[in-house]
């Protein structure tokens, strides 16, 4: 295929936005990024999360895809193949709640086939512009190699891992207390809470017991129609003669049997508690332990029961209202104390969520905690104390994990139950993807005789296909590619889904595959405004990135990305949008000045100069130190290092000290100048062509390509370094030290640097005769001498200038 010149500008200015699309639609038609598994070169496997099809992109994803694609483009430039698919998480909940706020509809409401239509309807609908987003901030993945995890394929894989599981043992179905989320109406895993703290009181209630009062503090009223026992603390002698004792249970009336168990903390409230069916996850363990009854006050529609009498139908937070209300009149309320009441919510939706027994499909893995530390370790993670983040997730875990959603919009379930016996029958893998409500079952006659079958309704939790990520985008390859890309070289992510994603990920490739799913995690941080609040939706604090591109260029939004350390939390604060637009402004001028003095020159030509020395040692210490940085995933301490090169040494003094010569010097004084800047910004363009594509591309297809020969910047490979000079180096931070204290001397004299200097006089121990004519042109100084001086400006060097 004939390759396509790129389109450059003419102007005089940079001109961000037409740059960018413009750029954009060269690297979509020369296919850049293109995998191809035949190429040269070592494969570099990413993991890119999915991002979830839910609006527009928001800041952090700017943030954090920034990051892992700064990490994907350094590793092209230095040679490796890389295989950087796409793939967008369209299933589940946040596509159902964006179709029902989009279509003004509710799920609940709609024929399901009809509902389920309607959200792939709108998901079509959505993704060229979803897809834009990450292409506009320069996100340089393969797009032609894409995966949706509601598409057929991935269904098939989903649905694949919970038949293997079954096989393994992992797979069951119980009725059981489960996590439930009030507001979305389904079962969900304790990965999918959150922490929170809501105002609450603390309520000392009458019960009574032989007719005597027994004062039991509780910030859940609400739940005593649900009241099934009674526990103390075996050792605590304020209730030891109330054990094996019943006592009234205040407004209901009915009674409960006091126990003694340890679970108890003597301190808490007024050191004995009421157990009911369910506050949390003590009451599920007395339940268990003690065979306690059952008693359902709470609704799946978080409303109350019959169970509840004249509360019936009302809402948890109006029931609790009611109560305390009817406690007080009847004189059983004592006491009541404001609290802030640490409580589990939905992380969707932040419902406070509710312990309901239903039957649910859960898979098993509480039992492996020991192995799941030991795969956590065998990960090299970056940074490396987010490990600890992952064993305390692994530590704490009490549920196995609940993947069956009583929703509408995802993978459906693999299962069918026998009318007459409850039996469950899974799908056979052979016919993968199914849908039980269109599709049969694999056998015609259960064990017990039944013909007649019962398609399950269910979908799967959404983790459980994003949890296949790896075998998502390896199968996008040919059968025989595979086994190159899996494990994966990297999963980048967000730390604050170590416990959704990551966790999930590795339990399952373990499980699965006996295989780690990566050798490498990169971890970044989430984006804080201004003041370190996190930023979301109902703080209304948030920034959308169409709103940042509005004002300053992509390479600016990477550039702020790329100067946060990975796992750090970062503030939005514009000043570092405007200093990643200086930088592009300062490359694009000072590529401006060098391109005439490197229009034509003999290619071959030889540095002869010790300036020239100097900036070519510098920018190979500059070239070493920045990989270094990146093969430890560093980007941030590479992002510095090149920065000083390029504004330190480079712009503020190297391009200063040999103008004069560039313009007048002899035929062997440019050529050294012009050798040296050529291979500096040669240099430089890659060296940032990771933090900020867009004008490094455009620079090189203006000044470089015609030289190089290679179609993009991002194809060129990463830069030789050239050899370090210790001599010149040592000549060279001399000349800055009497440069930057000239500077110094001119500016409080409130002058130009054009104003000449009557007499320099230089003190050092290092020979800079070989530099004097840079410096003396570069300060504008009439005479310079090598002599007795009188201020110390570094030590070993003095200076004195006299206008």
């Amino acid at each position: 295929m004939m390759e396509t010149k790129a389109p450059v500008s003419s102007a005089v200015h940079y001109d961000s936005k037409e740059v960018e699309l413009r750029l954009l639609a060269f690297w979509d038609k020369e296919r850049v990024y293109k995998f191809d598994p035949e190429q040269k070169g070592e494969i570099y496997s990413i993991d890119t999360p999915p991002p979830t099809v839910s609006g527009r992109m928001h800041i952090g994803h700017a943030f954090s895809y920034a990051q892992q694609d700064i990490i994907a483009r350094y590793k092209r430039l230095r040679g490796f193949n890389v295989f950087y698919p796409w793939g967008t998480d369209d299933n589940g909940l946040p596509t159902e709640r964006l179709v029902e706020k989009l279509k003004n509809v509710k799920g609940s409401k709609m024929d399901r086939q009809a509902f389920i239509a309607l959200c792939e309807q709108t998901r079509k609908e959505l993704l060229p512009d979803f897809i834009a987003d990450w292409k506009r901030i320069g996100v340089s993945c393969d797009f032609s190699m894409s995966y949706s995890t509601i598409d057929a394929n991935c269904r098939r894989i989903s649905q694949w891992s919970l038949i293997d599981l079954n096989k393994k043992g992992r797979f069951y179905r119980k009725n059981a207390p489960a996590l439930w989320c009030p507001l979305c109406e389904t079962g969900i895993s304790q990965m999918e809470c959150q922490d929170a703290e809501k105002p609450s009181t603390f309520n000392d209630i009458v019960f009574k017991v032989d007719g005597m009062e027994l004062i039991i503090a509780t910030t859940r009223p609400e739940l005593l129609p649900a009241c099934v026992a009674i526990f103390a603390h075996p050792n605590d002698d304020r209730y030891k003669k109330l054990i094996g004792k019943k006592a009234v249970v205040p407004l209901f009336n009915h009674e409960v049997q006091i126990y003694a168990d340890g679970r108890v903390d003597p301190s808490k409230g007024s050191g004995i508690v009421m157990c009911c069916t369910f506050g949390d996850q003590t009451d599920m363990q007395w339940y268990l332990a003690f065979n306690l009854p059952l008693k359902e006050a709470i609704a799946k529609n978080g409303k109350l029961t019959a169970l509840a009498g004249k509360y019936q139908g009302l809402s948890v937070h109006d029931a609790r209202k009611a109560m305390l209300a009817d406690l007080k009149s009847a004189g059983l309320l004592r006491h009541q104390k404001p609290i802030q009441h640490p409580v589990k919510v939905h992380e969707r939706c932040q419902t406070e969520i509710e312990i309901i027994q239903s039957k649910q499909w859960f898979i098993k893995y509480l039992d492996l905690k020991e192995k799941m530390i030991e795969w956590g370790s065998e990960l090299r993670w970056h940074p490396d104390f987010m490990v600890h983040r992952y064993n305390n997730w692994v530590n704490g875990l009490q549920w196995d994990w609940l993947v069956s959603r009583q929703r509408f919009f995802g993978v459906p379930m693999p299962v069918w139950y026998c009318k007459k016996c409850d039996e469950a029958v899974l799908a056979d893998e052979k016919n993968l993807p199914v849908d039980p409500l269109i599709d049969q079952p694999p056998i015609k006659k259960c064990k017990c005789g039944s013909t007649e079958f019962v398609p399950e309704k269910d979908i799967l939790d959404t983790w459980v296909t994003s949890s296949m990520t790896p075998k998502l985008a390896a199968e996008l390859l040919p059968a025989k590619y595979r086994s190159k890309v899996f494990p994966m070289s990297l999963r980048p992510q967000a730390h604050e889904i170590i416990s959704f994603w990551l966790f999930n990920t590795l339990f399952k490739s373990e499980i699965h595959f006996n295989s780690v799913p990566w050798r490498d995690v990169a971890l970044s941080g989430y984006v804080t405004d201004p003041q370190g609040e996190k930023m979301s939706k109902s703080k209304g604090n948030i920034v959308a990135p169409e709103t940042v591109l509005a004002k300053y260029s992509a390479d600016a939004l990477r550039y702020w990305a790329g100067g946060s350390k990975l796992g750090e939390d970062i503030a939005y604060q514009e000043k570092e949008l405007v200093a990643g637009d200086r930088f592009v402004k300062k490359l694009w001028n000072v590529a401006k000045f060098i391109a005439p003095q490197i229009e034509s020159f003999d290619s071959k030509g030889k540095v002869s100069e010790v300036l020239d020395f100097w900036i070519l040692s510098r920018l190979a210490q500059t070239i070493s130190a920045a990989a270094e940085a990146f093969d430890h995933y560093e980007y941030s301490k590479a992002r510095m290092v090149i920065d000083q090169f390029f504004w330190r040494d480079f712009c503020d003094n190297y391009v200063e000290l040999v103008k004069n010569r560039a313009y007048e010097g002899s035929a062997a004084e440019k050529l050294s100048c012009q050798v040296a800047l050529l291979a500096c910004l040669s240099a430089v363009v890659r060296l940032m062509a990771p933090f900020t594509p867009f004008i490094c591309e455009e620079v090189y297809q203006l000044y470089l390509k015609s030289r190089e020969g290679v179609k993009s910047v991002h194809l060129s490979g990463w830069p030789v370094a050239p050899k370090v000079d210790e001599s010149a180096e040592k000549v060279g931070e001399v000349v800055l030290a009497v440069l930057a204290a000239v500077r110094k001397k001119k500016s409080e004299a409130k002058v130009s640097m054009k104003v000449p200097l009557k007499r320099l006089v230089i003190e050092c121990s290092v020979d800079i005769s070989a530099a004097l004519d840079d410096l003396k042109a570069t300060v504008n100084a009439e005479r310079v001498e090598i002599g007795k001086a009188s201020e110390e400006v570094v030590p070993g060097v003095k200076v004195t200038a006299e206008f």
